[in-house]
């Protein structure tokens, strides 16, 4: 059953996880969308990681829908992880992966910013077979399946290259995520040609990169529920990534950081160039 669901997927059979997604969202997540209150907010290692109550209720949703949807399969989720550090091996294991996370951009959705979204990649043997990712106050929904392309709700997006002589749009770390020799990496981003900014939600600014509004993104934290599926959005759309050491990225972990997704193979090594100080 288990390769029957997973053939079905990469054949493009991506409409039951999207059901999915969706209902989750529906349930657990637009209803307290700007309705939060301030008990239900929980700072988990600071100001800039919360959680929420539609995070972990979004997150249970998901986590019984997906597995059964894929008996056998396993679910690897942010929530969980917390709760849990070991549940985090499972994306080195046999079983099939589901990766979650219920409210990629948490602090936007706190703060009643739509530009958040809920992120689902499906993984086995550390290859990414598929992604959603689910922005519900915007109304988009972004799927990849390997080998099959990338859309955005229904039409195929690519990510095409950045114009000639153009300055780069790049999404960075926030500060707070870095390690001393990562910000120094990331300096160099501080550059003619080359307009970092911090990043909002993840999710969102891998799809940006898919769809050709935003030239690269340059991380320094590897949890698997913020990159799977972006990283297979942009690879499906035409895009490239690569970690410091110029490795694929592996969403078990262990990279090399920072790393880089860009529009295309060029802007990927013009990225890794200069946060390596090329």
């Amino acid at each position: 059953m288990i390769e029957d669901f997973l053939e079905h997927v990469l054949a493009g059979g991506t409409t039951e996880v999207e059901e999915a997604v969706r209902k989750a969202a529906a349930a657990e997540i637009m209803p307290r969308f700007r309705q939060l209150a301030t008990h239900e907010i929980i700072e988990k290692n600071g100001p800039h990681d919360l959680v929420t109550v539609a995070d972990r209720a979004a997150e249970a949703d998901l986590t019984a829908s997906l597995t059964a949807l894929l008996p056998g399969s396993v679910v690897v989720g942010e929530e969980a992880v917390h709760a849990d550090p070991e549940v985090y091996g499972a994306l080195a294991e046999d079983a099939p992966v589901w990766i979650v996370d219920p409210v990629d951009g948490t602090r936007q959705f706190v703060h009643g910013d739509p530009a958040f979204c809920t992120l689902v990649a499906l993984a086995r043997r550390g290859e990414i077979l598929a992604s959603w990712t689910f922005a519900p106050a915007l109304d988009e929904l972004a799927v990849a399946v390997r080998g099959h392309g990338a859309t955005l709700n229904g039409r195929r997006i690519r990510s095409g290259s950045p114009a000639d002589g153009a300055v780069l749009e790049v999404a960075t770390s926030h500060p707070d995520y870095t390690t001393p020799d990562q910000k120094r990496a990331l300096l160099g981003l501080d550059t003619d040609g080359v307009r970092p900014r911090p990043c909002g939600s993840a999710g969102l600014e891998y799809l940006a990169v898919a769809r050709g509004a935003l030239d690269a993104v340059a991380f320094s934290w590897e949890y698997a529920w913020d990159h799977a599926a972006g990283l297979l959005l942009v690879a499906e759309a035409g895009g490239a990534h690569a970690t410091l050491t110029g490795e694929p990225f592996r969403i078990a972990g262990g990279n090399a950081l920072p790393f880089t997704a860009a529009r295309d193979a060029a802007t990927a090594e013009r990225i890794g160039g200069l946060l390596r100080g090329a």
